[in-house]
Formats: structure tokens, sequence, C-alpha cells
């Protein structure tokens, strides 16, 4: 294929060849630069005008900041110090003003004699640094600074474009001020006109998008507001054009790979499961699993995301589309992401199947598999079982950890793997048990965070989405409340009251707290002390513990009820002793770190204490909360927190609290994050991860995008008449990288 390599090549140098080896190094280190392509595609965060003021009274604390303000006032002040005993030491303090607020500004020492002759009274100027109290006045002490003159650039201007004039501000680090960062810019811009444009032409002029070189130059050196939109308009448009030709071109690969149809037998195992439920499947479930079989049934193998609120019935889903593949005479594997949740599927899926699950044994019905268990932790014997009935073929389903990925693991004919909880698992790993089968096996990812439409065509653009987002009857509604702890100490006395009154009517609770509390006891044995985390210094108090807790409620509040601890660092089989008492309902209150967050599944269970509710994301909240409320007596989940009311952590659980639809919980989630957070590893890594684009605001271009790169993989999968588009998708997916997408 045709390269470009005069137009390669500009965008290719190294920065150390264009801005020296030095700032080349802090731009590597700090902000992660390498090329001249990078640093063009480092985008002002924002913009300032010459003449106007930023508001100083909106500055965030402890953040590192540039401004734009006037020079109010300046005092240099003496004084004695241990270093200038003779009373030599010097600090200047300068007030700057934007007119509404003040800043007070601190130099000290040497640093004070530039800014004592230029930061005069009048002076406008950009300045940065660190946000602090001192003495209960906001101030940056030392701050970078960057004179405003009215000179331009050697040229005449008039007063009113100088003061009209838009400087970029740039994510900048304490190490590379913002203007630094603009400077460097100003070298490389010029290489800019030679930037390669990825947008076909027909796709640019249709929707009226300026050509990648001028967005470039606009982004970086607008003359108006119309100039910083035109820019941002096809910027979004090439970061949600290029990832989702990569998705797409990864889904046309898909389709062509050779799989074996799936399709059971009329009167088999599924027939014969069927017939035993003791209720009907929801008419979402129907829908899903028609989805799944129609899938299942074709030479290519499936691909599909299936998502669901909690408690939806994602599991009997893939339990189905399971049984239809040993019908056929394949097996199926499911993949969990801790131990805990594989006992769990395990032990809730061989109950469901009853004497369907026990193949081969005594008593076994006559279209019956056998049901195996797999994790890293199992006894050599039961192990060496397994792994026998797996490369035979008798046992038709296996459930586990990442175990099943090991190199000694051997199946007769794999044909379908479910991933449960797919953001926990790398790429890798998906594809090392897809590599397991004759031909690549069907694949089924499930995922118990609801997630914006958006996010799943960005995450998991390369698998069809299938949604269940109707709970089977006979579920109860669950009534969730915020517990102020700190405001009002008596509403956690009544939680506990209602934990009490709940166990005595014959039901069940969860308390979760977000540490499990041997946490220092390991790190002096260890010989380390644990460095407190930025939240704990902030908070000046621990996160609550599972051992201190259980212990306080037993001896307190709970006392007389059977209170029992459940957490990851246990051993497998007391986790597992601990999961069957209190499903057997021999344990009235499970306190227990999130290793109950997903699949736990006990219907008796009614109650849902979470300890220090703030510490935890919407969607794990979310996820615990879906814990209760699974029989057919009411759920009731309570967040305990500390922080205060006006506090973003309280806005937060209140939203929790004031909904139960997880799309909508996922929505608040993506608006209060960042959208790398949200993509996750995704696109870590890559010097494209999104930056203009932002995944909820940005809807229509994104699904546009997906449509316009179906369109264009369709007709031109290995892009040959487009050699731009396929430049830039080489440098979003090069060596090192061409496993970016979805990794978790």
């Amino acid at each position: 294929m045709d390269r470009v390599p005069a137009l390669e090549e500009p965008l290719k140098q190294p920065l150390k060849s264009v801005l020296g080896p030095a700032t080349a190094k802090v731009m590597a280190e700090h902000l992660g630069l390498h090329t001249v392509g990078d640093l063009l595609h480092h985008y002002p965060r924002r913009y300032e005008e010459r003449g106007q003021l930023t508001h100083l009274a909106d500055l965030p604390m402890d953040e590192h900041v540039t401004v734009v303000a006037q020079v109010a006032d300046a005092r240099l002040h003496t004084f004695a110090s241990a270093k200038a005993p003779r009373g030599k030491g010097q600090r200047l303090e300068v007030t700057i003003t934007d007119g509404s607020g003040r800043l007070q500004l601190v130099f000290f020492g040497a640093g004070v004699h530039k800014p004592h002759k230029e930061l005069l009274p009048g002076t406008r100027a950009l300045f940065a640094g660190k946000v602090s109290v001192f003495n209960r006045r906001l101030q940056l002490a030392h701050p970078a600074y960057e004179l405003l003159r009215g000179d331009g650039d050697g040229a005449e201007e008039t007063v009113e474009a100088w003061a009209g004039a838009l400087i970029p501000i740039y994510p900048a680090t304490a190490k590379l001020e913002s203007w630094k960062i603009g400077k460097a810019l100003q070298t490389v811009l010029p290489s800019a006109r030679e930037a390669v444009d990825p947008l076909p032409d027909s796709l640019r002029d249709g929707r009226g998008l300026v050509p990648l070189p001028e967005a470039l130059l606009k982004i970086h050196r607008p003359h108006t507001k119309a100039d910083i939109e035109d820019a941002r308009a096809r910027l979004k448009w090439d970061e949600a054009f290029v990832l989702q030709v990569a998705l797409a071109r990864r889904r046309h690969a898909d389709a062509q790979l050779p799989a074996v149809a799936r399709r059971p037998r009329p009167d088999g195992l599924l027939a014969a499961f069927d017939d035993r439920l003791p209720f009907t499947l929801t008419e979402g479930q129907q829908k899903v699993s028609g989805e799944i079989f129609d899938d299942l049934a074709t030479e290519h193998p499936m691909h599909r995301l299936l998502q669901g609120e909690v408690g939806s019935g994602k599991t009997m889903v893939a339990l189905r589309a399971m049984l239809a593949v040993v019908d056929a005479g394949g097996q199926a594997a499911m993949l969990a992401p801790t131990e805990v949740l594989a006992q769990q599927h395990h032990r809730s899926i061989t109950e469901m199947m009853g004497e369907l699950a026990e193949g081969g044994m005594l008593g076994g019905a006559e279209n019956a598999t056998k049901v195996v268990l797999l994790t890293g932790s199992m006894g050599a014997a039961a192990r060496r079982q397994a792994l026998l009935d797996l490369a035979t073929g008798e046992a038709g389903i296996v459930i586990g950890t990442h175990a099943l990925i090991e190199d000694k693991v051997q199946f007769h004919d794999l044909g379908l793997v479910v991933v449960d909880e797919q953001h926990r698992f790398g790429v890798e790993q998906r594809d090392a048990l897809r590599g397991k089968g004759k031909q690549p096996p069907h694949l089924l990812v499930m995922t118990a965070t609801p997630i914006p439409r958006t996010v799943a065509m960005t995450v998991f653009g390369d698998l069809e989405t299938s949604v269940l987002d109707q709970l089977p009857a006979g579920r109860s509604p669950i009534a969730s409340h915020v517990v102020p702890a700190a405001d009002k100490p008596h509403f956690l006395a009544r939680a506990w009251e209602r934990v009490r009154e709940e166990v005595a009517n014959g039901h069940q609770a969860y308390v979760v707290c977000p540490r499990i509390g041997d946490e220092e006891d390991e790190q002096k044995k260890a010989g380390r002390k644990k460095p407190p985390s930025a939240e704990d210094e902030a908070e000046k108090r621990p996160p609550l513990a599972v051992l201190d807790v259980a212990d306080q409620l037993a001896k307190g509040p709970l006392q007389g009820l059977r209170v029992e601890v459940l957490h990851g660092r246990m051993q497998p089989d007391d986790k597992d002793a601990v999961m069957r008492r209190f499903a057997a309902g021999e344990t009235d209150v499970l306190v227990a770190t999130t290793v109950i967050e997903v699949g736990v599944n006990v219907p008796n269970a009614t109650v849902m204490v979470i300890m220090d509710a703030d510490r935890f994301g919407v969607s794990q909240l979310h996820q615990l909360r879906g814990r209760v409320g699974r029989g057919s007596a009411p759920g009731l989940c309570l967040l305990v927190t500390e922080m205060p009311e006006a506090s973003a952590a309280r806005q937060r659980l209140n939203a929790v609290a004031s909904t139960l639809d997880g799309f909508e919980l996922s929505r608040i989630d993506l608006e209060q994050r960042r959208e790398g957070d949200v993509l996750g590893q995704a696109q870590s890594g890559t010097r494209s991860s999104l930056r203009m684009l932002a995944v909820i605001d940005d809807e229509e271009i994104i699904a546009e995008a997906r449509r316009e790169a179906a369109a264009v993989v369709a007709a031109d999968p290995e892009l040959e008449h487009l050699p731009a588009l396929r430049t830039a998708l080489d440098a979003l997916l090069d060596e090192e990288r061409e496993q970016y997408l979805e990794k978790g």
C-alpha cells in the first residue's frame, strides 16, 4: 500500500530535534508528548482574553491555575531570619485583582528582585501557581508569570485588537507553565500545514468541516471565538471517526472468521431445563435469548455484549445460551472476575439445573451434563478431575476465574465463552480463552454496570449489544436513604434498629465497609508503614473496616444477632462456608467488603447498610444495592456518610438514593468523572485518547461516526483508497498498541 512519506514526516519528528533536549525531556516526562504531532494535538483547555481578567473568587484550592490579572499593589518587606539575622531577609507581597476579587502573590529571598522591578501597579500578566491559603487569604507562593505587553510581536496593534486577543491556556504542570507550552507550539505550528487529513473528502465536505491543518492552526491560534468552534467541531470528528473505523475493522475481521454453528436440539438439554423452570421468562429475557440463539446458529463467531439492570436475570440468559451450546455437542465456559463470584455462579447454576447438572452420575437426568468449577485455589485432586472432565468432554459447562486461561487447561470442543464483568478482563485474556476452541468460539460478554449507549459504542464498539432493562416478576422495590451520621447521629442508631426489625421478621442484612481492617497489622509484620492516602489525610479519619465494625456491632447495637464477616483475604473454603451459611439463613448479618458487589444472590436478605458510602463510586453503590430486594419482601438500602450536606460526595449519594435506574446513574457517574476514567484502559498509552470528545455530550457525533465508519470499512476494508486514514489508524494502533481497544 502506498505511504505518503513526505506528508507524514514533519509530524513524526521528535520534539528534541525541534525544541532542544531539555524542553523535550520535560514534555515527555510530564505531559507524555514525544513528537511534533503529539504537541499539535495537545489542545488548549480554555482561552483568556488579554483585556479581560480571570474571576479570582472561584479559584480551586490546591490546584495549579493560570490566571490573567492586574497588579493592584506591591510591597517589599525586610525582616530578620535565621538565614539573614541582620534584618536582610526580603519578602515581596503583590496583590493582584480582577476587579471583583483579590489574590496575594508572595516571593521570598533572592526571588524578589525580578518581580519587584516588573510587577508594578497597573501591570497585566499571566500568573501560574498552586492555590493555597495563608492567614485565611488565598495566595500563590512564588508563581511563575508572563507580562502581557501591548506591543504585539513587534507589529503595530490597536489597543482593541491587543485586548481582545485570545490567549490559549493549556493543560500544564508545575514544571511547564501554559505559556511555555504556547511558545513551544509557536515553533512547531508551521508543521500543522503538513498534517495528513484522515477524513474522506466526501465526509468532510458533506458536514462542512474545516480541513485538519486549518483546524490545528485555529485551535492553537484563534483570532475569533468562531475559529475555536470550527476547530473543535472538526477535531471531535477526527477522534470519533478514527476510533470508530478501528472498531469497525475489528468487527469486519471477526465476521470473516469461521465458527461452528450451534443449534439446540428440540428435545434436548435446553428444552428439559425450560420445562423445569418454576417461573416464566420476562419478555426482555426471551427477546435477548432470541438474539443470542440467532447468533449461535451462524457460522461466524458471535460477539455480543449483554448489559442489564442489576437483577434483570442476565445469568439466566447466559445459562440458557450455554445449555444450547452443550445441546449442540459443544462446551461452554463462564469466566468470573473473582473466586467468590465463580463459586456463587457454580452454586446457583447447579441449583437451577438440578439433576440436569449431574451428567454421568447416579440419579442424573437423561440429557444431563457435568458442571465443573475451576479456580486457582482448588485442591490438586479436584483440579485434576476438573481438567480431565474438560479434556474428555464429560463436562459441558465450566465456571472459573482467569485460571481457565492457563495453558494446561484443554477443552474437548469449546463452543461458547461467557465473560462476566468484562471491564475487569483485558482483551489479551479474552483472546487467550477464545484461542482454546478448535475454531473461534462464540463470545458473550456480560456487564452488570449499565453503560450509556455512547460509552458502549466507544468502548465495546466491536460487540453487538443486547439490553435487559426489565426486572423479573416478583422482584421487590428497594427504598434508599442517605444516613448523615455526623449531622444526625440518632439516624445511625435508627439504622441499626431497622436491621434488628428486619431480622426479627425472619430476614437478613448486609453491612458493607470500604476496607478489611488488618492492613496495618500486615504492614507492621512486613516492617513497613502504610502511607496515608490523600483522602485519609484530608478527612483525618481512616475508612471504616469490616473487622472493627463487625466487632462493634456484635458487642453493641446488634448484640445477640448472628454476625459473620466476609472479605477477599479469607481462604476460599472459608469464604464459601460463610456464603453457604448466609444463603441457608444461619447468619443474620454479613459484614463484608465489596466482594459481594456482583452475583451474590440471597433472596431473604432485605437490608443493605453501606458504611462510608461516599468512598464508593456511583456504579458500585448501585451494584451493592442490587443485592437486596431479590425476593418477595421489599429491600432497604441505607447509605451512611459523615460528609457534610453541601459536599459533592453527598450530592452523589443523594443521586443514588433518588433513582433505581442504573442507566440514569451511569450518566451521572460519567458526568462527574473524566472520560479517561470511563474508558478505563481502553485508550491508555495511546496519544489518541479522547481530548475534544465528551462521551455524553457528543452522543450524536459518536453515533454518526459509527455509521460513517461502518460504510467506509464495508466498501474498503483495507482502506486502500484512503491512505491518509490508514496513516491515522497506524498512529492509533501502532505495534505496542495493537490491542489497545477495550483493555479493562
